[in-house]
């Protein structure tokens, strides 16, 4: 007997939160999606090492969540885009010109 496969990180969200999601609609998630980046940041310029893992997971999570709404395949989407290396050069790594960081 085979093992069941095991849904996309996309799909696990959806059969955990869709319903609760749908009902928060598309602007009350992108809230709290913009919320959780901002937990993240801070974690991150804090150098908080342990709270890393659960904020990017949180964020990861947010970020299915509003593809889901928008009725997007967030994998899909990604592999399409980057399947050649970077989008502007096809350079795997990428060797376009260096823009200055933002400050």
């Amino acid at each position: 007997m085979s093992d069941p496969v095991e849904p996309s990180f996309q799909r696990r969200i959806e059969q955990i939160y869709f319903a609760r999601d749908s009902a928060r609609g598309k602007q009350g998630s992108l809230l709290w999606f913009v919320e959780e980046v901002g937990e993240l940041v801070r974690a991150i310029r804090r150098g908080e090492q342990q709270n890393l893992q659960e904020e990017f997971a949180d964020v990861y999570a947010w970020l299915a969540t509003l593809a889901s709404l928008h009725g997007l395949d967030l994998e899909e989407m990604g592999r399409k885009k980057y399947e050649h290396g970077c989008p502007r050069c096809r350079a795997l790594p990428c060797a376009c010109p260096q823009h200055k960081p933002l400050a």
